[in-house]
This record gives structure tokens, sequence and C-alpha cells, in this order.
């Protein structure tokens, strides 16, 4: 049985750059040099026939521990809550005020960046607080 080494996380989207810069932002990803024999990445999406120019864009961490992430234009709108989301861990170790003070700063950051506050789900017995988001084109994510 073979493992796993490596994921993508890929998300559907209307502007593929937009998005993919707003999480570069976000995660402290980089965009990737673009490819050979181009000097941009503007350069190469104009090398592209009409139908596959803002098709798709990438970004990664730029140490390379963590996942790819690939977006991709789709022509349908989101219309309901994602089956899958992403947690931003920006509380790890932190209890109480301490972790809302930590995430109600992050979240500052980000809707500064275009993203949405949904509601903060605060601590309980079996959960610390988190925040629930939106990023700029609606894809649910948490603060935690």
């Amino acid at each position: 049985m073979t493992s796993v080494k490596q994921v993508q996380i890929t998300f559907d989207c209307a502007q593929p750059e937009r998005v993919a810069r707003f999480w570069c932002e976000v995660l402290g990803y980089v965009v990737p040099p673009p490819p050979e024999g181009f000097a941009t990445w503007d350069d190469y999406t104009r090398s592209l026939p009409p139908e596959k120019q803002d098709a798709g864009f990438v970004c990664g961490d730029p140490t390379g521990a963590g996942p790819r992430m690939y977006f991709q234009r789709v022509p349908e709108g989101k219309v309901a809550k994602n089956r899958v989301h992403l947690d931003v861990r920006v509380g790890t170790g932190l209890v109480g005020e301490e972790r809302l003070a930590a995430l109600e700063a992050e979240c500052a950051r980000l809707v500064a960046l275009g993203a949405v506050r949904d509601r903060v789900l605060l601590a309980d017995e079996e959960n610390e607080s988190c925040i629930n988001m939106r990023d700029i084109e609606g894809n649910e994510f948490c603060l935690d």
C-alpha cells in the first residue's frame, strides 16, 4: 500500500488570481515563478488561447511544508455552505482571553484584506474559541 506524500487544495472561484493572492496574504504563501520562457505570469497568460486565460492560478508555502493551493475558474457562483473548509491556526496553544485576543487581531487583519467576519464561537467544555469567516468570494473558513 502506498501512502500519500502531498496534497493540493483546490478552490472553485470566479477570479482565480484575485482569490489566490488573498490566500497568499492570509497564509504567508507565495506565487511561484512563471513558467520557463516567460518573464511574468501576465506574459504567460497572454500566450494562452482566450478561453484558457485567467482560468487558474497557484500559490504555495515558501517552506514547502504546507499544501499547494490551486484556484480554478468555474462558471457558477457559490450557492451553498462549503462541505470542506480551511482552519487557519492562529490560536494554537493559547486559551481563554489570550486566544480570543489573537483571533480578534488576525480577524481584523483579514477583514482589511476583504474577508468577512461571520461569528465568534466562544469556548465551551469541549472546544476553544474560534471565529467563522468568509474569504473574498464567500468561501467559509475558521480562525482557530
